[in-house]
This record gives structure tokens, C-alpha cells and sequence, in this order.
């Protein structure tokens, strides 16, 4: 959880009343700006009679991750979005302040590319086909520029403005994109149309709700002879009663329903047009969970890891410790020991492959040399600490994990990834640093993963970014990363919902990233810009989405499906097979079913299994949910719930069909 951002937005604690500090006033109190410029920002504190506070000095801070500003209130933008700067006035000497604040929107560059879909270089006469434009500016972020379509032939392939385009007569001609100062252009050539037989296979299918079929188009001329390397443009139609059925499918014939019922698909190409049908069940896959345990801890909770033995786990707070908790008995788990630490936030822990030795993080210590703690975890139920390095990452370690005798850290101040060797685990040292290149300025690194020698890097702003460190595919190590590449998505456009209801200026960004066969599960967290009013002793509002991203073609990742829970946000991810277990902060803990191929919304399609509100009267705050994530060992799954401690839990059997 991103919690010096969330406490810099949220929280302005009022002054004392003798405090002569009423007002700060900020010049200009909005402004715009595009990546990469600045602003110049004036503060004045004034009195309750509007003049001027003599000896108030002015503190500048940033909220969010969109940009920064320096001690003297200049702002400069460095992602798309907004940044909430807030100046702090305060009298030497005197106990009180008074703050004031004013948002900075903070533009894309403009348009630098055109990515055109589908983007066909050659097409039969009489074809018809929706181009998509969509802009994106030199940073890969996307613009809301309209794209415009022109053909340099219309008596070949006419295009209207918007992208329909029409296949006339065989010949060449080249279809230009344009948004603002950036044009791309498609070469198509147009064949003569011998098509005398177009069918769809299959023809006909049975499936559930979220299940993908791919239908491919047989098309052949007068002589039998396929035609092949041509687009179709595909649709797909509800039939029966009520009209309600959803479903979709995709340039390259791949189909998905997320509600049941009796679907039309239908190819076009050259004129022609051939049907399938498609009869759609409700995927049912719910089962019940059971609660095995509640363990309550007096201090809010964060990150738990199973140590590989099985007999024990480490559970982190959002204190200055880290405890040590015997699961032997599933149903009786027991604290039996804990380390502590300087630090107000231990977010992370986690051990080597072997359980010889493991690593936390530190945030908030008082000596302000946070850094990570290698630890002895050769007892597993009693972890000494043996080390620390703290020597370039004293701002603050979030997040960390450990592979082969590395740990892969985030740096809070620099916002890069960091690599430390801890083979020797007296002797920790820095042995390689990589960061995202598009600017400083609110550069934020959250979490990391690392499997078969690539890293997965959660990357705020950034996006998902993949790493070779010791793959070989771009002839990275753990001591020279390299990039493999880089998917970044609109997380404004994802999350208008909350900003059209709870005001500009939230939190939100790519907070983790897990990697499971062909896909990697990237989680956003997303908090409003303020609680609700009024509100005392509750959470502040989450949201998120998971993204499913496919990464069979690694150097070209794609989103094809996404879950987005209507009641909490997603927070962290574990994946056992062809379920996923997460953290639903408000909402409690979730169970998937990802079996299969992945596409569409997962939530809609019905793939939630099991979901339970981790909260009872017990905890360092009764009766409200916020669980941090889950961890499976043996079919147990451990959820960290930050305000009510350990929940143990374990699905029910998949229900047997009836005789």
C-alpha cells in the first residue's frame, strides 16, 4: 500500500484555534502542463482578516505520483494526470499549520505515433473494415486525439474520416492516419474478388460462459482453391428473448460470452458472409470457503510469507516488527516469536528457495536509514536478524523479492529497482540499479517478481515492465538488467469512474505483477481523492482492476482480459494452477477461476468462485475489512487482513454433479 502518498493527500490535521495562520493561499491555484515543463507556485499564509502572516514560512509537498515539486513550490509534470501540491505554512517556535492546495493537471506529449488495428496489407474487393486509430505520444501514453483516414485512391479503397473503409476495385493505395502532428500510413493491396464459397468452423458449439472458441473462415474460389491471407470482419449477434446476452469476439475470430445465451457469428468478406451459432451456458464453478482460523493482532497487519519448511510463517506490520506465527496446526495458529526493527512500516518479507535466509523491507525509521534486514531463518519459527543494508536505499525499501541469493528491491527515494547479493548474509551488497527512463519526476516503483530469470516490475506510471536478469533473451543478469519490454495503459481513462465521483487528484497506478503460464496478472491500486465526509474509524475508498496480460509473444504484451470487483480494489495476487486467490481490501478475499484461455471481463463471465469479508469483533480495528492479500500453502490459503490480523481459510470441495 502506497501510505506516504495516501497520509500527504488525506490527512490535514487542523492548527490549534490561538494559531494566527487561517488561510494559505496559493497562486495559481490550478494550473496545466505537459510532461516534462514546470510551474512556478506562490504561497501567501494570511490571517482571518486576509493579510499577510509576518514569519510564516511556506513548506512544499507533493501528493500522488504524477510529478513533484521542490522547496521553493516549483512543479514539474512527469506523468500523465494530476499532482495535488500541498503548501504547509507554520510559524518557527510556534505548535500549528495550516495548509492549502491546488491540483496541477499534467498533460501527455503530443501525438508521436499511430497504432492502426487491424492493420491488413492485403484485402479481396468488396471487403469492408472498421479501422481503429489510437493515439500515443512519444512516452507511450495515450492521447484522446481523434484520428482522421484518407485514401490516396478512392476508386480503389474508399475510407471515410473515420476509419470505415471499402475494398472497390484491385489495385494498390495507402491509407494515411493523422492526429495532431503524427501521421501513419497503411500500404493495401486490393485483389480481385473469386471468392464462390465462404463458410465458419465450426459451425455450431456448446460452451459455458467465459470459455474462448476460435472460429476460423474457409473461403475458396470457383476451382476449390483456398483463399487465404485476407481479413474478414467478424460480428456477432444475440438471438431469442430479451436481448441482454453479451459477448464479443476479435479481429482473429476469437469469441467469448459473458452472459448466456444464443449467439449469431457472422463472417463477411468480399461481399459474402457465412454463420455459426453459438450456445452459451453460465459457468459454475462457486464453491464455499471455510474459515479454519482467525489469529487477531493487535498492531494493523501487512505482508505474510510461508516459510518453505511449512511449519511457520512471517507476518509483517505496519509497525516496527515482524512475527513469527506456527501454522503446523492450520486451525491453531500460534505467534511463537518476532523480530523487531526501526521502521513504522515492515511492508515485505521473504525467504531463499531453501529457507536458509530471508529479507524484509523497512519504511519510516527513526535514524531515516530504512534499507532492508537479511535474516536467519535456518529456525524457522525463530528468525534472528543478521544484517542490514541500508548504504543507497536509506529513503525507504516498499516492497522486495528474492531469488537465487538476490533480492530485487524497490527504492522509494529514486524509484528505482535495486539488486542486492546476500549469498554472503553478513556482507549484503549493491551489485546493479535499473530504472524507467521517462522522468524522475514522480517516478515510483512498487513491486517486483522475478521467475525463470525475468523480472516483473509493477512500475506505477510505468506500467509493466519485464527485465531480463539472467534469461539469456537479452543477454541480461542479475548484475546487468536488461529490458525485454514495457506495457503501459490508461489509467486515467480506467479509473473515471472515481475520479468523476471522489474529485482529482487520486491515487492510482500498477501496483503488482504476477506471473502464471502465458499471462501475467498486473493489479492496480486506486484510492479516492478523499474518505467520505463525516466518516471516522473506517477505511478510505479502494478500487482497482486486475489486467490480464498475455506475454506468449514477450516482447509484445497485450491486455485480453480484466476482473474488477464492484466492492474493494485488488490489492495482492497469489496463483495456485488455474485458480487465483486475492486481497479485496474493503471486499475481503477473492477466489478466480482462470482455467483456460483468458479473455474478456472475468467477473461478468462469472469466474468469481469464493469471496469472504475478513472482519469480526476482534483486531486493531473491529468489524472492517482491508485484507492486504493471500498466500497458499497445501490448500490453506493465508490472508493478512491489515485491520483484523491472520485469517486461515481453505475452499470447500468442488461440488459433485447430481445422480
Amino acid at each position: 500500500m502506497h501510505l506516504a502518498v495516501w497520509v500527504v493527500l488525506l490527512q490535514h490535521p487542523a492548527a490549534p484555534a490561538a494559531f494566527p495562520v487561517t488561510k494559505v493561499e496559493i497562486t495559481p491555484p490550478t494550473a496545466e502542463i505537459e510532461i516534462g515543463q514546470t510551474v512556478r507556485l506562490a504561497a501567501r499564509a494570511l490571517d482571518a482578516r486576509g493579510q499577510p502572516v509576518t514569519g510564516a514560512t511556506i513548506a512544499w509537498y507533493s501528493g500522488g505520483t504524477e510529478g513533484d515539486v521542490d522547496s521553493t513550490g516549483l512543479v514539474k509534470g512527469g506523468y500523465n494526470g494530476y499532482v495535488r501540491v500541498t503548501a504547509v505554512a507554520y510559524l518557527p517556535g510556534q505548535q500549528g499549520q495550516v495548509f492549502g492546495d491546488a491540483v496541477i493537471h499534467v498533460l501527455p506529449e503530443p501525438t508521436a505515433r499511430i497504432d492502426v488495428a487491424p492493420a491488413p496489407a492485403k484485402v479481396v474487393a468488396g471487403t469492408r473494415l472498421t479501422l481503429a486509430g489510437a493515439a500515443y505520444s512519444k512516452h507511450g501514453d495515450r492521447r484522446a486525439d481523434l484520428v482522421s483516414f484518407s485514401s490516396s485512391n478512392p476508386r480503389v479503397v474508399s475510407v471515410t474520416a473515420d476509419g470505415r473503409m471499402h475494398a472497390l476495385a484491385p489495385g494498390r493505395v495507402t491509407i494515411t492516419a493523422k492526429a495532431g502532428p503524427a501521421t501513419s500510413q497503411l500500404p493495401v493491396q486490393v485483389v480481385a474478388n473469386t471468392i464462390t464459397r465462404l463458410a465458419v468452423e465450426p459451425a455450431s458449439s456448446a460452451v459455458r460462459t467465459g470459455d474462448v472458441i476460435r472460429f476460423t473462415v474457409s473461403a475458396k474460389d470457383a476451382q476449390g482453391r483456398a483463399i487465404s491471407d485476407v481479413p474478414v470482419e467478424w460480428a456477432v449477434a444475440a438471438s431469442g428473448e430479451g436481448g441482454a446476452a453479451v459477448a464479443q469476439i476479435d479481429a482473429a475470430g476469437a469469441f467469448v460470452a459473458e452472459t448466456p445465451g444464443l449467439y449469431t457469428v457472422t463472417a463477411s468478406l468480399g461481399g459474402k458472409g457465412a454463420d455459426a451459432v453459438v450456445r452459451v451456458e453460465q459457468r459454475r464453478v462457486t464453491r464455499g470457503i471455510d474459515v479454519l482460523a482467525h489469529l487477531p493482532i493487535k498492531y494493523r497487519t501487512a505482508e505474510v510469507w510461508v516459510h518453505p519448511a511449512g511449519k511457520c510463517l512471517y507476518m509483517t506490520t505496519i509497525a516496527d516488527r515482524v512475527y513469527a506465527i506456527d501454522v503446523s496446526d492450520p486451525t491453531s495458529p500460534k505467534i511463537v516469536d518476532s523480530m523487531l526493527t526501526d521502521a513504522r512500516i515492515v511492508n515485505d518479507v521473504m525467504t531463499t528457495e531453501d529457507g536458509k535466509y530471508g529479507v524484509f523491507s523497512r519504511e519510516g525509521a527513526s535514524n531515516r536509514k530504512n534499507g532492508i534486514v537479511v535474516f536467519d531463518a535456518s529456525d524457522a519459527c525463530h528468525p534472528k536478524p543478521v544484517a542490514e543494508y541500508t548504504e543507497t536505499v536509506s529513503g525507504g525499501v516498499h516492497s522486495c523479492y528474492v531469488y537465487q541469493g538476490r533480492a530485487y528491491i524497490t527504492d522509494d527515494a529514486t524509484g528505482s529497482m535495486r539488486v542486492i547479493d546476500f549469498r554472503d548474509p553478513v556482507h549484503p551488497k549493491e551489485i546493479a540499479r535499473w530504472e524507467a527512463q521517462q522522468t524522475e519526476a514522480g517516478r515510483y516503483l512498487h513491486d517486483i517478481m522475478v521467475l525463470n530469470g525475468l523480472a516483473y516490475l509493477a512500475y506505477w506510471n510505468d506500467g509493466l515492465i519485464i527485465l531480463d536478469v539472467g534469461n539469456g533473451m537479452k543477454g541480461g543478469s542479475p548484475e546487468n538488467p536488461q529490458l525485454v519490454s514495457q506495457l503501459k495503459y490508461d489509467l486515467n481513462a480506467t479509473y473515471a469512474r472515481v475520479e468523476q465521483l471522489w474529485g482529482t487528484g487520486f491515487v492510482r497506478g500498477t501496483h503488482t505483477a504476477w506471473r502464471a503460464g502465458k499471462y501475467v496478472f498486473v493489479g492496480d491500486e486506486v484510492y479516492a481523492a478523499r474518505p467520505y465526509k463525516g466518516l471516522s474509524g473506517g477505511n478510505n475508498l479502494t478500487f482497482g482492476r486486475l489486467h490480464v496480460v498475455d506475454v506468449s509473444d514477450i516482447q509484445h504484451p497485450k491486455e485480453v482480459a480484466w476482473y474488477e470487483p464492484t466492492d474493494g480494489g485488488v490489492h495482492n495476487v497469489w496463483v495456485v494452477g488455474d485458480t487465483l486467490y486475492l486481497g479485496n481490501y474493503q471486499g475481503g478475499a477473492r477466489v478466480l477461476d482462470i482455467s483456460g484461455e483468458l479473455k474478456g471481463d472475468l467477473l461478468r463471465q462469472g469466474r468469481e468462485m469464493s469471496w469472504i469479508l475478513t472482519a469480526d469483533s476482534t483486531g486493531s480495528q473491529p468489524h472492517t475489512p482491508f485484507a492486504w492479500g493471500a498466500v497458499v500453502r497445501d490448500g490453506n490459503i493465508f490472508v493478512p487482513d491489515i485491520n483484523s490480523g491472520l485469517w486461515v481459510l481453505k475452499l470447500e470441495p468442488k461440488p459433485q454433479p447430481l445422480p
